[in-house]
């Protein structure tokens, strides 16, 4: 099975703008991301899909395989079509890597490639961290709509993903406060069946998609099967000032160099 990592790469964020190339600890984001994707055992070929020439020049100046892409896209999914239709290589299996997360474990990228050969039905995979939470402490900990819930069958094929809390727990006085209930929290990290991928593109975006402002809904929507595998790795995404200013203060949880 042949493998490609896509690292979508723009430059310009709204909350952080230039972010693949800050620089932590000596070296830029998206180097470290990319030399973290090196050490996956199951990547075949691993690129970096840009918009922007500074961030070329820093792929240039580390050998880092890159791609310039349009500017014009409005999430990674749509970068990642654009680098498949212009490579001639064919591939299995595409791997869309968060571009944002300098310490990504490649255990985790082979969790979710692994997903292919465990599940001949998937189409689209992803990963999941599964949480015991007190039933007191369930609205404090998972009301945060950033945190993605996901619910599942028995087989790990993904029913629902919501900013809300699911499973929704109807009668919790019932229930002993101090009891833990298991939640699944979606991580953020696609592989698609090549194929699967060019026809997500030409999906419109769906009606749930448009409430819970959630991509993988309008694929759930159309009918594709998401599955997913638990891992036991933490990623740490820098979406914000406030999250690169914690990473540089806690360096030492995650470089040991």
């Amino acid at each position: 099975m042949k493998v490609l990592g896509i690292i979508p790469a723009r430059y310009g964020s709204s909350r952080l703008e230039g972010k693949p190339l800050l620089d932590i600890a000596g070296k830029t984001m998206i180097r470290r991301v990319y030399e973290q994707c090196k050490k996956s055992s199951l990547l075949t070929d691993i690129i970096i899909a840009t918009d922007d020439e500074r961030i070329a020049d820093e792929c240039k100046k580390h050998n880092l395989n890159y791609l310039m892409t349009s500017k014009r896209h409005t999430n990674g999914t749509e970068r990642c079509g654009e680098v498949l239709a212009v490579i001639d290589e064919k591939y299995d299996v595409i791997v869309n890597i968060q571009g944002d997360e300098p310490f990504i474990a490649p255990e985790s990228i082979d969790e979710l490639v692994s997903i292919f050969n465990h599940q001949p039905k998937a189409e689209i995979a992803t990963l999941i961290k599964v949480v015991g939470t007190k039933v007191m402490d369930i609205n404090s900990y998972l009301s945060n709509p950033s945190l993605i819930k996901v619910v599942t069958n028995k087989d790990g094929k993904a029913l629902y993903f919501s900013r809300s809390i699911i499973p929704h727990i109807r009668d919790t006085e019932a229930m002993n406060s101090t009891e833990k209930i298991e939640f699944k929290l979606h991580i953020g990290m696609y592989a698609f069946q090549k194929n699967v991928l060019l026809e997500l593109l030409k999906l419109e975006e769906s009606a749930l998609e448009k409430i819970e402002k959630l991509e993988q809904l309008r694929w759930l929507e159309h009918g594709y099967s998401i599955y997913v595998a638990e891992t036991k790795y933490n990623s740490k995404s820098i979406d914000t000032h406030e999250d690169y200013r914690y990473i540089l203060s806690n360096i030492s949880k995650y470089i040991h160099e």
